[in-house]
């Protein structure tokens, strides 16, 4: 019944030909869709699956086999086909602390069908509602539609022989398809695939090839920008460049970002200089990035302004950077409003180097490591801090006095008043340079690494798709029975939701022993048992609470700095009977229920091609080469998944022609 992709159905309803509907769902529209219908006949058992497979494909859920019956001759007769969402989750699991995502939600849509006397399959129930919303974007990473073709396989499995890192094997098949919207799998079918079978400088003529690619990427897609920096003899010095996606994903994210340049792309060592947020998910997000011939306050200036240009001339409202001076010196000519923090993990590194011949190396450590993490107040720090230089006698030590003048710069206490998504160090920056380990390496061309960062780029954006479909087609149960928790598991991702539950989970771990009256309200103090290495100790931490207006504050500031509600503020709210916060406490940045415009635009890049260049489209009919058609790059952009063109390549009959003219 099913030929040519297409699907015949026959019915007992003679209406049921005309049941239609035409869907619209984040912009794509599904014409003519057949609707599940009681008297729709089939030939076989195969064909009433595929079809509601097909349906929920289109409509946006995931489908299953629910249950089925044999004869007494083994004959299939009836079989239940169900959305995957259907059923609950087991009781047995609703005690864990640290519950796993579920899919199911208790949905009731559903089809049976059974096999009558004429040898005909036969739909005998339907019910199309859903309790969930269905989405028929997100549709291919279900797994039921999920599936690796002979092709991708055979690809896998050879270039697995030869050695070929497998996210290289996976970014060709993306680019064969055409992108990731158009393969049936994910990067982890074929990884385990592989695993199942076992038991990728400024050279001559980089700089024109650059501003040509850029001018065409601006030219093929809005928004884009670039610029690049020329030195007095019009040699390339500087680039920066951000697509569509990133400026509009700066809107979202774009209030804290860190900076970093540690990353060397080629042998003329130009720093890679990416501008880095922190996403829904809490993902690495790119803003911007840039290469710089040097490190000097001019070259920064150049680059912080080009970004903020890029940005509509919206300056982040903090910034976080190592403690290089240029960096300083230009941030403050061009940010001179945004807050500016030095990365705490890139100071603590120095300490080896910096008391590595001490006597007291090692309580030095120690100290310095205690005051930074464990000072609540700017008070506590600065008592500590003049302690330990008497302590050990460090008032000569011009590293640590730099350290002390600057402290509000990168001790905690000092700025954790201040929302920063949670983002201490630019380590952010780091990982965001690993992302790109793989793509790019010390030999990269300035040519090859533009195109890497395509590819890099997109598999990033892929991350963070699979990431809001995960939130879209999952829920962790709640640890707890508090309404509070409900509250963010309703409207939270799936990664700051487990945030906010570990909070929720680690109130166990909390006493209040005192509760005073005061000017601001009622005063708590909380108690929290801390594990610190191998020894248990104890915490106190005040937490203030209007109760009128439900505004509380704690010591430990965990709302203010990452947007998570604290342990200690869990308790006292508890402990007073409110069982609703108000929304001022549930960021709209965590919420996975929130439409972003950078969600929905697309990645659009065509690599760097040259105009000169002309493709030979070879015509083969019966193993014979008949005819052969030259195409420019755009034509045969346009022709090639639907031409011939890729099996000549790969045929070893026409392995020595030369098909570059």
């Amino acid at each position: 019944m099913v030929e040519s992709g297409e699907l015949l159905v026959e019915s007992d309803d003679e209406n049921v030909e005309n049941n239609m509907i035409i869907l619209d769902d984040e912009n794509i529209g599904v014409d003519d869709l057949i609707v599940p219908a009681v008297g729709m006949k089939f030939k076989d058992e195969t064909e009433v699956f595929d079809f509601y497979k097909r349906y929920g494909y289109a409509v946006g859920f995931p489908v299953r086999k629910r249950n089925s019956k044999k004869d007494d001759d083994g004959v299939l007769r009836y079989v239940t086909l169900t959305c995957s969402r259907e059923g609950r989750r087991s009781s047995t699991t609703s005690g864990s602390l640290k519950p796993q995502p579920t899919i199911q939600t208790d949905c009731k849509a559903r089809i049976s069908a059974s096999f009558d006397v004429l040898g005909t399959w036969r739909i005998n129930t339907v019910h199309l509602e859903h309790n969930h919303k269905t989405s028929p974007s997100k549709s291919r990473l279900y797994r039921c539609n999920r599936e690796l073709s002979a092709q991708v396989k055979r690809r896998l499995e050879v270039n697995d022989t030869a050695g070929i890192p497998l996210h290289k094997s996976f970014n060709s098949a993306v680019v064969e398809a055409g992108g990731y919207e158009n393969l049936t799998c994910v990067e982890k079918d074929c990884r385990n695939y592989i695993e199942q079978v076992r038991r990728l400088r400024l050279g001559e003529g980089d700089a024109v090839a650059i501003q040509s690619y850029f001018s065409e990427m601006q030219v093929r897609c809005s928004g884009f920008y670039f610029s690049i920096d020329l030195d007095d003899e019009s040699r390339l010095k500087n680039v920066f460049w951000a697509d569509y996606r990133c400026r509009q994903a700066y809107r979202e994210f774009g209030d804290v970002v860190t900076f970093d340049t540690t990353y060397l792309t080629n042998k003329y060592d130009m720093p890679f200089a990416p501008f880095v947020g922190v996403n829904h998910h809490g993902q690495s997000t790119l803003l911007g990035c840039g290469l710089i011939s040097n490190e000097d306050t001019n070259t920064f200036v150049w680059l912080f302004r080009t970004w903020l240009k890029c940005m509509h001339g919206q300056p982040p409202h903090g910034i976080i950077t190592d403690q290089d001076r240029a960096m300083q010196n230009a941030i403050e000519v061009v940010f001179p409003h945004t807050k500016h923090r030095w990365c705490l993990w890139h100071i603590l590194k120095k300490l080896p180097e910096k008391f590595g011949y001490h006597v007291d190396k090692g309580l030095i450590f120690s100290t310095i490591h205690e005051l930074v993490y464990d000072s609540q107040f700017i008070e506590q720090f600065e008592q500590g801090w003049r302690v330990m230089i008497d302590t050990f006698e460090l008032h000569d030590n011009d590293w640590l006095s730099g350290l002390y003048e600057n402290r509000g710069r990168w001790v905690p206490c000092y700025f954790k008043t201040t929302f920063w998504a949670g983002m201490s160090t630019t380590q952010r920056s780091e990982s965001m340079n690993a992302f790109f380990d793989g793509y790019v390496h010390a030999k990269t061309s300035l040519k090859q690494f533009v195109e890497q960062y395509e590819r890099a780029l997109r598999n990033k954006v892929e991350k963070e798709f699979q990431a809001d479909f995960k939130s879209f087609s999952q829920m962790v149960p709640c640890a707890t029975t508090y309404e509070m928790e409900k509250q963010f598991q309703s409207v939270y991702t799936i990664s700051k939701f487990r945030e906010v539950q570990a909070e929720f989970t680690g109130k166990v771990y909390c006493d209040l022993i005192s509760a005073s009256q005061g000017h601001f309200g009622m005063t708590y103090e909380v108690r929290e048992d801390v594990v610190c290495g191998n020894r248990r100790t104890k915490k106190t931490f005040r937490v203030v609470l209007q109760k009128d207006t439900c505004d509380i504050t704690c010591s430990c500031h965990l709302f203010e700095f990452r947007g998570i509600i604290c342990r200690h503020t869990i308790a006292v709210l508890i402990r007073n009977d409110v069982t609703i916060l108000p929304s001022r406490y549930i960021l709209r940045r965590w919420r996975r229920d929130v439409s972003r415009a950078h969600t929905r635009v697309p990645v659009n890049y065509v690599g760097l091609p040259s105009g000169r260049e002309r493709f030979c489209a070879p015509s083969i009919n019966s193993g014979q080469l008949v005819s052969v058609t030259f195409l420019d790059f755009d034509e045969l952009l346009q022709d090639f998944m639907t031409s011939q063109f890729l099996v000549a390549l790969l045929d070893s009959t026409y392995a020595d022609k030369d098909f570059i003219q």
